[in-house]
């Protein structure tokens, strides 16, 4: 069994953005593991697993406007399932 069961991925496309501040926000506020935060000062993109994509969302949506938002339940994966 998955401890964090959502990969959850975005774009977050803003202004003056930067990647340590979000990925420090994410991995203090919002329990998961394996946190991605690349891009520039325009556009982070975001790679997370944990069970609640939710407050990634609602955190990405404060920097900026998000897009191709994508969770997928990992555990589903595991089993065959459609994700």
């Amino acid at each position: 069994m998955l401890k964090f069961m959502y990969d959850t991925q975005l774009l977050i496309e803003g202004n003056h953005l930067d990647e340590e501040i979000i990925h420090e926000y994410i991995t203090s506020h919002i329990k998961g593991d394996c946190l991605i935060a690349v891009g520039d000062e325009n556009l982070i993109k975001i790679h997370f697993h944990t069970n609640t994509p939710w407050k990634v969302l609602e955190y990405a949506a404060t920097q900026g406007e998000i897009f191709d938002v994508v969770i997928e339940n990992m555990d589903r994966q595991e089993r065959g399932l459609k994700g």
